[in-house]
């Protein structure tokens, strides 16, 4: 049960986890920080390493995006 409510690519140095902080935040840039907070971290059977990190950058770059969009459509 532990990788299914605390995986390890959650939790940094300091032993806080995501959540802790993007629960506070909304949808689209608690998903970012999300993404950001594991690149590098998440290990995905069939990707390098390296292909995973760069796909969690992508999600995070989605999620910002999105969010820009938002704010621009509401000006």
């Amino acid at each position: 049960m532990e990788r299914v409510n605390h995986p390890n690519y959650y939790k940094d140095l300091s032993g806080v986890e995501c959540i802790e902080i993007v629960k506070y935040r909304d949808f689209c840039i608690g998903n970012a920080i999300k993404y950001l907070w594991r690149a590098g971290l998440k290990r995905e059977e069939g990707l390098e390493d390296r292909e995973k990190e760069i796909e969690d950058l992508k999600k995070a770059i989605f999620y910002i995006n999105e969010k820009i969009n938002m704010l621009e459509q509401n000006d």
